[in-house]
């Protein structure tokens, strides 16, 4: 999984993060590590929707919170991944597949 949109997300679901922070949480959980001008477009795109707020700086950063609206969209994307996932992987390996 490699969209910015989601990655952001996920890393701001436990706790609020800076963009460095977010850029180390995602490429520890995703091997995935965004670029400065991918990783603040995502930031700038969640913002516009809703998804995202900035919180108080701490020091010369600024954190950002997952919204409501944020948690909501992520949680919408997950079970589309989750299904996405399961179809894949009985159509690779339909004998491992259990009816449900």
């Amino acid at each position: 999984m490699n969209d910015p949109t989601l990655l952001v997300l996920t890393s701001l679901a436990d706790c609020d993060k800076h963009g460095y922070a977010m850029m180390d949480d995602i490429e520890r959980f995703a091997c995935v590590r965004l670029g400065p001008g991918t990783l603040y477009g995502a930031i700038t795109r969640l913002e516009q929707h809703g998804w995202i707020t900035p919180v108080g700086p701490r020091d010369r950063r600024q954190p950002y919170a997952i919204t409501g609206a944020g948690r909501e969209y992520l949680s919408t994307e997950l079970t589309k991944m989750q299904r996405l996932s399961s179809t894949a992987a009985g159509r690779l390996n339909p004998a491992e597949v259990k009816p449900a």
